[in-house]
């Protein structure tokens, strides 16, 4: 069936909008638009129609992005809001079936997340801050980061109603709600922290950390201020939020060797989101593996 393509783009767009972080509806947005505009030049100079969304344009479009050089993480990420796009337009009964489902996904390499030691880490977050505002607040969300294995967009997004004894309630990817345990040393931090915060702002804001205009933190702010805390406390590597995201996985699989439990607290959809951690300590596993399993010792030469 004709129709213009573009409304079906931004009916998506709002849709996505209640369900998805800022950020990966950023990526869609670009996404999408870089592809209306490959139609645009490609077939229709005028407007792209929803006939126009195809196997044969899709397969044309994915392999002008292969040889732009594009990564294949950046074209698993174009292929999966296509894949949206079609899901759209086939509800809206304007095509028969999705034919962005039928394409092979790039493979990604794995890249295993870079854990901070965790003695360097320990050591860093019990540095005394200044005792400013500022030091309370940001020792908070370091904590809190560390404590729960927070993603940037579900810290940033937390309110004060969110806080409960011992726990915290946070939406992660998908828009799911899921509660995460609050350690002893963020619940101090967090106490601290809520003891100033009326310096900052005013009763009819709701953040949970605020700037020193008194609005939500956003994510660049966060991102900047734990990179600065993190350097002047010594840190000889760089922090953000994602690093204390592994750091937490990682120590505590090493601790409790538990991958349901971690895969729980991450707010992981599949277990094999988590098991990349399992991959981390291998060596160790080796080891291990090698000193205790009876038929794993070597005969030593004579």
């Amino acid at each position: 069936m004709t129709a213009p393509l573009q409304p079906i783009v931004d009916e998506l767009l709002h849709g996505l909008a209640s369900r998805r972080s800022p950020a990966t509806l950023d990526a869609y947005r670009r996404d999408l638009a870089h592809f209306m505009g490959f139609l645009t030049k490609a077939v229709a100079p005028d407007v792209p129609q929803a006939t126009h969304f195809s196997t044969g344009l899709l397969r044309r479009y994915l392999a002008s992005e292969r040889t732009r050089g594009l990564s294949a993480r950046t074209l698993a990420r174009r292929q999966a809001a296509l894949r949206q796009l079609g899901d759209q337009l086939l509800s809206a009964q304007l095509i028969d079936s999705n034919p962005a489902r039928l394409l092979d996904t790039p493979r990604q390499p794995q890249h295993l997340p870079h854990p901070v030691d965790v003695d360097l880490l320990n050591r860093m977050l019990d540095e005394p801050h200044d005792g400013s505002p500022l030091g309370f607040r940001d020792q908070a969300m370091l904590e809190l980061f560390y404590s729960s294995g927070l993603r940037l967009a579900e810290l940033a997004s937390l309110d004060l109603g969110d806080l409960q004894a011992q726990r915290v309630r946070v939406i992660g990817k998908g828009n799911k709600p899921r509660q995460v345990p609050v350690g002893r040393k963020a619940a101090q931090a967090l106490k601290d922290w809520l003891g100033i915060r009326s310096t900052f702002t005013t009763a009819e804001e709701h953040a949970l950390f605020v700037s020193q205009q008194g609005t939500r933190l956003g994510h660049r702010a966060i991102q900047k201020r734990l990179d600065l805390v993190a350097r002047e406390r010594g840190l000889p590597e760089h922090l953000h939020p994602h690093r204390l995201r592994h750091s937490f996985a990682t120590h505590l699989l090493e601790s409790s060797h538990d991958l349901r439990a971690i895969q729980e607290l991450l707010g992981h959809a599949q277990l094999a989101t988590t098991q990349v951690y399992t991959q981390l300590d291998w060596q160790q596993l080796a080891e291990s593996y090698d000193q205790a399993h009876p038929r794993a010792h070597r005969k030593r030469s004579p």
